[in-house]
């Protein structure tokens, strides 16, 4: 009785074009830099404008403190259990009967124009599309990021699983003693002098390197991070007992933030406008990202063209643990310039 009163937003319940609640968000040179340290990443061009004039100061903007182009996913959050209160029913994750996650499979972004300190960003999401792919089922949505003036800045398709036909991954036997505090990734921004250009790549160039150590400690930090939306009680990423009853069999990472781990990484290689004046990440989850890992992002660029007056870089990333697993596979492209 309890089950059909609370309505279930089960894949045959989802329909493309239910909508949530927009959400309003003030960007500000804190919770810029405050994503930016949850995300381990040390650029000082993420700091709170004055913390140091030296390094703070971003000269691609003017000097305004701009946003990691990941921090999307924070001030315009996915909020899937807002989607299914809207349109009437109650997300898997809040069921009180049958109660379960539905994860991560991989994230699509692009963006069309910088996020700054003072920007009010305005996130629409729905319902995009949903489909079946060797017995397992997906939910894809959109949610698309405006500011103040009404100019589309970010737009991002967040595919979920909704049902996995493989079973219960199994979590690793031997992993390395998750670390209470790790330190930030050491690797500080280039000079923008040693940004890559157009020019001057060629296809089958590498890109410099990033690696990432994961802890529970860094995952509850990015857990409590929240612009938009209700914190939920429990997920995978924060509760082990409800995270042994999941398709990961453990508590693993989240989507989001592996993803801002590669972009930290082409933050590396590329200035932030290659991202703001048209690029796009895609990137996939294939083995779960747990507490202890080490992963390493390493990047190729695979080629270079010219398309509608654009110039245009195509990347692609692997991060890989220390176990010689494939943790995600991701494509870029990064807008040069015209």
């Amino acid at each position: 009785m309890l089950e059909q009163q609370e309505r279930l937003w089960e894949y045959d319940a989802v329909e493309p074009g239910q909508t949530g609640r927009p959400t309003v968000v003030e960007i500000t040179a804190e919770n810029i830099a405050e994503y930016a340290v949850r995300s381990q990443n040390p650029d000082p061009r993420f700091r709170p404008e004055g913390d140091d004039p030296a390094e703070g100061a971003n000269p691609e903007f003017q000097g305004a403190a701009a946003a990691m182009p990941t921090m999307a996913l924070s001030y315009a959050p996915l909020l899937r259990d807002d989607i299914a209160d809207n349109s009437g029913f109650v997300a898997l994750e809040q069921s009180k009967t049958a109660r379960r996650q539905t994860p991560f499979a991989k994230c699509e972004a692009r963006w069309f124009a910088p996020v700054r300190a003072g920007d009010t960003i305005t996130g629409n999401r729905r319902v995009l599309e949903k489909y079946e792919r060797r017995g397992s089922r997906f939910v894809t949505f959109r949610v698309e990021c405006d500011n103040q003036d009404g100019a589309r800045v970010a737009e991002y398709d967040y595919t979920c699983i909704f049902h996995y036909a493989g079973g219960q991954r199994a979590v690793p036997q031997e992993r390395p003693e998750p670390e209470t505090d790790p330190a930030p990734a050491q690797q500080d921004v280039p000079a923008p002098a040693a940004f890559l250009t157009f020019d001057g790549v060629s296809e089958g160039d590498s890109l410099a390197s990033l690696a990432i150590t994961e802890s529970q400690e860094v995952i509850n930090r990015k857990n409590e991070f929240r612009l938009a939306g209700k914190p939920s009680e429990s997920n995978i990423h924060t509760d082990e007992e409800f995270a042994r009853q999941n398709i990961f069999g453990g508590m693993v990472n989240a989507g989001p933030a592996t993803m801002s781990y590669v972009d930290q990484m082409l933050e590396r290689n590329f200035p932030l406008r290659a991202f703001y004046d048209g690029g796009s990440l895609l990137m996939r989850a294939i083995t779960p990202f747990r507490s202890g890992d080490t992963v390493v992002f390493e990047g190729e660029v695979t080629g270079k063209r010219e398309e509608d007056g654009r110039k245009l870089v195509d990347c692609r990333v692997r991060g890989t643990n220390q176990r010689g697993e494939l943790v995600c596979l991701a494509d870029a492209t990064m807008a040069m310039g015209g």
